[in-house]
């Protein structure tokens, strides 16, 4: 059951629960806080327990194990099983006796699936995608896939993480809480594969018992100390990602977990496990959620951001020549306008690409992942019965912090928002159309008077422009400055305006007086009388 790996208040039995802000578990029964130590030494002493309940009732089963000696597996079985070969590998497996329990985690989640159910669960998904190469193959080998309970680490606790978004910005940090994290024990199975056919309901987590392994085979651990703390480290992180990107607005982001806090305890998870020729599926044996590698590498191609941008141009370019030629339009024409796209299309390109933080080259190879849709199955009565909505992990949003004029403050960042966008535009038009709207001032809003040609030098200078403001104010400056809002004791949030130093400001004063000192005054006033002059022309049109 849940509360298994739950902490609970050393006062009164309550179960404690994770307060961000004030890092430590508060008991929802009487207030007690239970720090973050604390907790970990009760599930130290709850480990040693179940451990020795272990070593004693290990001598009341026959088991054995078998050691593959091509990759190294060991598996633990009853006595009698007929084990020829490793499930993993292929390779033949070498029997001994099994008289440690060292490597038996104290937490088991059973399995809820008969094998047969699992082949046929594995056999409708091959049904329903019989278009691929890899559900052809199965199907022809349903009768090689076996059930282990496989060695995990249950993950559960605080977490720091530091985000980023890939295709630009800060770096920003926050804290969270991560549940219902597992974490995979074993050197040759694949990652991706298993984490596919998550995730499992803590509901059915119970104290380990050799009474679960009749009928499967339990896989026992084979990575060291230090790899599983990486691996914890990076599920950790990705686990929390999709929790992050919510609040940066974008799936390209880059997590670094701090994950020294958390409670860590071993756990077998149930699942049927099918490998041969480079194929390989599991089905997870409580939900019956399946999951496919394909057979081959697929790829994607990086390229630095410049390159990209070139490629936008070309492509962009090449488009409207195209457009232009299907309707005849003459080739001169044709040159001309794509020569000048191509130049304004440019700017632009370089501008949106330019954030990008990873300027890497070459091909990146991967496995893709297939797995079955909808909710878990179900035990009703003797039936086992598929569910229409998907199991989904709890959820902790995370509290994000910043060092701000020197205090650490608890805050709410806010990016893209419709008056955001809106302002994006209105700086664009405001640019490009300045000559007319002070004119429309001058001229008491005469729009018979108005002579859009008096503005023509300006319109050429800032319409190719116009994009580039677009991509500054609607895209750059939103990602690049969010707004901060810092969340007070009350929960109450208030808007933080950044304030200049006293260097900003003298920087700012001494950019403002060269512009008026010569040589740069007499440019300055060239500059505006040229302005003024533009103004003047576009409110009263030319004089004849």
């Amino acid at each position: 059951m849940k509360k298994l790996y739950d902490i609970h208040c050393p006062s009164c039995g309550a179960p404690a629960y994770y307060d961000i802000r004030k890092r430590f578990y508060n008991c929802s029964y009487c207030g007690n806080k239970v720090g973050i130590d604390a907790a970990k030494n009760e599930h130290k002493g709850f480990r040693e327990i179940s451990h020795r309940k272990i070593q004693k009732s290990i001598k009341d089963f026959e088991l054995e194990k078998a050691v593959c000696t091509g990759c190294g597996a060991e598996i633990i079985f009853n006595t009698g099983d007929a084990v020829a070969n490793c499930a993993f590998c292929g390779r033949s497996l070498v029997r001994k006796a099994f008289v440690n329990a060292e490597d038996i985690p104290e937490l088991i989640i059973p399995f809820v699936i008969t094998c047969e159910e699992a082949q046929g669960i594995l056999a409708d998904w091959c049904r329903d995608n019989k278009h691929k190469k890899e559900a052809r193959a199965i199907s022809k080998k349903l009768d090689g896939l076996k059930g282990f309970y496989l060695p995990y680490e249950l993950v559960r606790g605080p977490v720091k993480c530091s985000v980023f978004r890939i295709e630009g910005g800060s770096v920003y940090d926050c804290e969270g809480f991560v549940d219902e994290v597992f974490v995979n024990c074993s050197k040759k199975l694949d990652n991706s594969l298993l984490d596919a056919m998550e995730p499992y309901n803590l509901d059915d987590l119970t104290e380990f018992d050799f009474s679960y392994v009749a009928g499967h085979r339990v896989k026992t651990p084979d990575i060291d100390g230090d790899e599983l703390t990486r691996r914890v480290k990076l599920e950790v992180g990705e686990d929390y990602k999709h929790v992050l990107s919510k609040t940066l607005e974008t799936k390209a982001i880059g997590v670094t977990a701090n994950s020294n806090d958390v409670l860590r305890m071993p756990v077998l998870l149930p699942v049927y496990y099918l490998s041969f020729d480079g194929f390989e599926a599991s089905v997870n044996g409580q939900t019956g959620k399946v999951s496919v590698k394909a057979r081959k590498d697929s790829k994607y191609l990086l390229l630095p951001w410049w390159l990209k941008a070139i490629l936008a141009d070309i492509a962009g370019t090449a488009g409207v020549a195209l457009i232009m030629l299907l309707f005849h339009a003459e080739r001169e024409l044709i040159y001309v306008a794509s020569g000048c796209l191509a130049l304004v299309l440019i700017f632009v390109f370089l501008t949106a690409y330019s954030q990008q933080r990873e300027d890497t080259f070459g091909l990146e190879y991967y496995r893709k992942i297939f797995t079955s849709k909808g909710g878990p199955y179900e035990r009703v009565d003797r039936d086992l019965v598929k569910t229409e909505k998907e199991y989904e992990k709890p959820v902790t949003k995370p509290v994000f912090y910043m060092n701000l004029d020197g205090k650490r403050e608890e805050v709410e960042l806010k990016f893209t928002s419709l008056f955001r966008v809106i302002r994006a535009f209105a700086i664009t038009f405001g640019v490009v159309f300045l000559p007319v709207i002070l004119a429309l001032f001058i001229n008491g809003f005469n729009f018979k008077l108005l002579e859009l040609g008096g503005s023509a030098v300006w319109f050429c200078i800032t319409v190719p422009l116009a994009p580039v403001l677009l991509i500054k104010y609607g895209r750059m400056d939103i990602y690049d400055n969010p707004w901060i809002y810092i969340v007070g004791a009350d929960g109450k949030k208030k808007r933080y305006r950044k304030k200049l130093d006293s260097k900003e400001v003298e920087d700012i004063r001494l950019f403002i007086k060269d512009w008026f000192k010569p040589p740069l005054l007499w440019f300055s006033l060239i500059m505006l009388l040229l302005f003024c002059t533009m103004v003047y022309l576009t409110a009263f049109g030319f004089v004849e």
